[in-house]
């Protein structure tokens, strides 16, 4: 049987590891990481090899030539473009006409593979992917599979909202020849993206066999170094050159003419490669060490990894840290956890390095420097830029002007050159001095820019709906933290940025493959003057505005010192609206109003709608995008309340069609809905799914359990001004206080809680719900929801953060308080099982 060793891929993530290496060839314990894959496959009698190589050949083919060094045949293969994983197969088609296996040349696994083939013989499966289990399936394919393992769905990179098992595609295939025929000549096609789908579809034999056992995909610098720490605490067992020393009570691995001064303190697992000395006095454990490096006396080496020509001088202290090739360590350097240091780097004497720094080969580092950043690009504190459809950090320190002009660059290259992007601002000095760095990086693509200075998101996103611009970008304090700012990216269409665009730009970002505009040729600044009065001709145009003037409402609004109180009290004075604004001053210095602050604010804002009798009050949150509802009794209504109020407003008006709203909102909207003629649409979480379900022309009104409301008449972003605007004109239609619109609706107990919950413990959590859930009613839109009757329970991992939600709805408070503390009490469990 022949095995396919995918070997052609760029190994980005892995920079600046594989700045000048291709990633299968990074050393693992001296060894290349694909060289344990071929000792693999030799362990299972697989000896017939294919290499399948695009990235740096030469360097491959020069070390493993025709495999008889290592007792295997090798045929290299090597695709004149990059044809995707299947694409890349296909040219390899000629060498395969009998069944074969798939591997990547950079994992590491101890699978017994010779078990995922006979299972893949015994059901003669046309293709076969090994499963795993693992404890952050978020960045692989979750796999599911019925009974007699058959592959019935697949979700491609999920989200936690997704996330119904932790069981993954480990990227090792059993396939048969017959697989060539649904692979198109010529074409870039994917196996999980294309053509695991297209046999799915087709009901062919695609199979699923889970092995347990060791693996991890070295995908990153922080997976390259686990992958070391495993090895060397025996979590898997890889074959090292370097001969055990007969030592009692160590593991040393020293190889041929290694010096080791007198004094020498080893500890734990350490492996020093041939012609390596270290001196007298230096202190090493849990460390592996290359060929031809030196170690000086007092340094110290704590669960590191070196790799060639590497000299280390006297006292340096470094931690969990990776040296490439040719690096010249200073005397008295400190490198804390994380820091990767590429080839041809000299470092000078008493340089200080913070945690996770990156630094690109042949740099220079000038003594007694204090290294807090990447050396090529940004910051260093985080692993992917985006979260969600935006990028925050704190203001002048993770986001500089020099980060963000690249972060404008490189989203300029994502956009077709000449083109026109909408760029806004809330009106904090720290967004204004971030938004116009970003601008330069903007035109340095050639891109051009229409600023609408300090705006309201909703308004950005309106006008966005209109032709003219492919993008938007905002950038706002966050209401977290005053010291965050917030870059929020949207599409064409006003819609929150996608993860496939994120990831674009993330791309260019962290490849620096930015477009250089010709000097002639950098984009231009346009401003749009009239871009209210756009927006506000809209406003009326969605409302009864004659309705509204004959009710002549009063109402307390707090605007947060938001840009929003410089536009909505003159739209609602002109309906003949009485407003009463409160923080209605922009404080440029001081920004909005902190979350912190909002539970005094609202009871501050409940007594004065009390006090002036007014028939409404209303907290607008600083983005203009969420709304809190106080009715004329002061009474504050909590989200779960609030929607349903709305949604009941809608329906008193005799709006017909359909209503969306999230998985975890109340079911008495159905209740509401259906007897007055409507339908509802329960979607995910998500803000942009939200949106995307509202675009549907026969949805009405969109609403959140956060606040947030659409009406797609006017648009179908959330648009906190508008809910205002569209609150005043329902409860004028009802023709009754906002305190009696829930009156006839049937009380149900509505309860949240959550949970704690590691990141890497999410998916099992989800794959015990998942095994949980098999006889009962569940539905799988967001997280895995229960029926029981009328009532019901959500389990819903945070997308952000390392929470699990649970929510819970009853007839009565017994029965709600039951079902949420037996499935709280069920996800603790759960997360002391995947523990132990």
């Amino acid at each position: 049987m022949k095995a396919v060793i995918m070997a052609g891929g760029f190994g980005t993530r892995m920079q600046p590891l594989t700045c000048n290496i291709p990633k299968p060839m990074v050393p693992l314990m001296n060894r290349p990481i694909m060289l344990h894959i071929v000792e693999l496959l030799k362990k299972h009698g697989i000896t017939d090899l294919v290499m399948l190589l695009y990235h740096q050949p030469s360097v491959i083919k020069n070390f493993f030539r025709d495999g008889a060094e290592f007792g295997v045949r090798i045929t290299y293969v090597t695709p004149l473009e990059d044809m995707g994983t299947a694409g890349a197969v296909k040219y390899a088609e000629k060498y395969l006409d009998e069944r074969f296996l798939i591997i990547s040349g950079d994992l590491l696994t101890d699978f017994n593979i010779q078990k995922v083939i006979d299972f893949h013989e015994n059901n003669k499966a046309l293709a076969t992917i090994t499963l795993t289990s693992v404890k952050d399936p978020l960045q692989f394919g979750v796999v599911i599979t019925d009974k007699d393992r058959r592959i019935t769905q697949f979700l491609e990179k999920p989200g936690w909202g997704e996330v119904i098992s932790d069981t993954i595609n480990t990227g090792i295939y059993v396939l048969e020849p017959e697989v060539f025929k649904m692979i198109p000549e010529g074409e870039n096609f994917d196996f999980s993206q294309d053509l695991f789908p297209l046999l799915l579809k087709k009901k062919a034999a695609l199979f699923g066999y889970p092995v347990k056992g060791y693996w991890r995909d070295i995908g990153n610098t922080d997976s390259y170094r686990e992958a070391h720490h495993d090895i060397l605490k025996g979590k898997v067992n890889v074959k090292i050159d370097e001969p055990k020393k007969d030592l009692v009570g160590k593991d040393l691995r020293i190889g041929t003419d290694v010096r080791l001064g007198e004094g020498t303190l080893m500890e734990g697992t350490v492996v020093v490669g041939d012609n390596s000395q270290v001196k007298a006095g230096a202190q090493i454990k849990d460390s592996v060490i290359g060929r031809n490096c030196t170690i000086e006396p007092g340094v110290k080496l704590t669960r590191c990894v070196i790799w060639d020509n590497v000299f280390i001088k006297k006292g340096a202290k470094i931690n969990d840290c990776v040296l490439c090739n040719n690096v010249s360590v200073g005397q008295a350097t400190v490198m804390e956890e994380g820091v990767v240091v590429a080839d041809d780097t000299s470092i000078g004497e008493d340089s200080y390095f913070k945690r996770d720094v990156k630094v690109w080969p042949r740099k220079v580092i000038e003594s007694g420097s204090t290294v807090t950043d990447n050396l090529i690009w940004g910051e260093r504190w985080k692993k992917s830029l985006f979260e969600g459809e935006m990028i925050k950090g704190l203001s002048n320190i993770e986001l500089t002007p020099e980060f963000v002009a690249k972060l404008g660059c490189a989203y300029g290259t994502s956009l077709p050159k000449g083109s026109h992007v909408l760029v806004g601002r809330d009106s904090t000095l720290s967004s204004r001095m971030l938004k116009r760095s970003f601008l330069g990086g903007i035109l340095s693509a050639g891109v051009n820019v229409r600023d609408i200075r300090m705006i309201s998101l909703p308004i950005l996103r309106y006008k966005l709906r209109t032709f003219g611009e492919v993008g938007g970008v905002h950038f706002r304090q966050s209401l977290d933290d005053p010291a965050i700012t917030e870059i929020v990216f949207l599409d064409a269409d006003g819609l929150d940025f996608s993860s496939s665009m994120g990831k674009n730009v993330e791309r260019i970002f962290y490849k620096e493959n930015f477009r250089r505009a010709h000097y002639q040729e950098p984009g231009g600044i346009t401003e749009l003057p009239q871009v209210v009065d756009f927006y506000r001709e809209g406003f009326f145009r969605g409302l009864d505005q004659q309705l509204i003037r004959n009710a002549a409402p009063k109402v307390v609004i707090d605007f947060n010192h938001s840009v929003a109180g410089q536009i909505l009290p003159q739209i609602l004075n002109d309906l003949g609206v009485e407003v009463i604004g409160l923080n209605t001053y922009l404080d440029e210095s001081r920004g909005s109003k902190s979350a912190d602050e909002k539970p005094h604010s609202l009871q501050q804002l409940s007594k004065i709608v009390v006090t002036l009798e007014a028939q409404a009050g209303f907290w607008l949150d600083p983005t203009a995008e969420e709304v809190v509802l106080i009715d004329e009794t002061g009474r504050v209504y909590p989200p779960e309340e609030q929607l349903p109020l709305l949604v009941a407003l809608m329906l008193k008006s005799g709006a017909r069609g359909t209503i969306a709203v999230p998985v975890s909102a109340p079911s008495v909207i159905e209740q509401m809905a259906g007897e007055n003629g409507c339908a509802v649409r329960r979607t995910k979480s998500a803000e942009r799914s939200m949106i995307e379900t509202a675009i549907s022309p026969e949805v009405v009104m969109a609403g959140t359990m956060s606040g947030r409301f659409a009406f797609p008449k006017f648009q179908a972003a959330f648009d906190g001004m508008f809910t205002i605007a569209k609150t005043i004109e329902l409860a004028a239609t009802a023709r009754q206080p906002i305190s009696k619109v829930l009156t006839d609706v049937p009380r149900r107990t509505f309860l949240q809680g959550k949970v704690p919950c590691v990141w890497e413990k999410k998916g099992g959590i989800m794959r015990k719900m998942s095994e949980d859930s098999l006889d009962k009613e569940a539905s799988f839109i967001d997280g895995i929801k229960v029926s029981f009757g009328e009532d019901w329970v959500l389990v819903l991992p945070d997308q952000y953060q390392p929470v699990v939600h649970v929510v819970a709805e009853g007839k009565d408070p017994k029965a709600a308080h039951r079902l949420l503390d037996e499935y709280m009490q069920k996800v603790e469990k759960w997360k002391k099982e995947l523990t132990l």
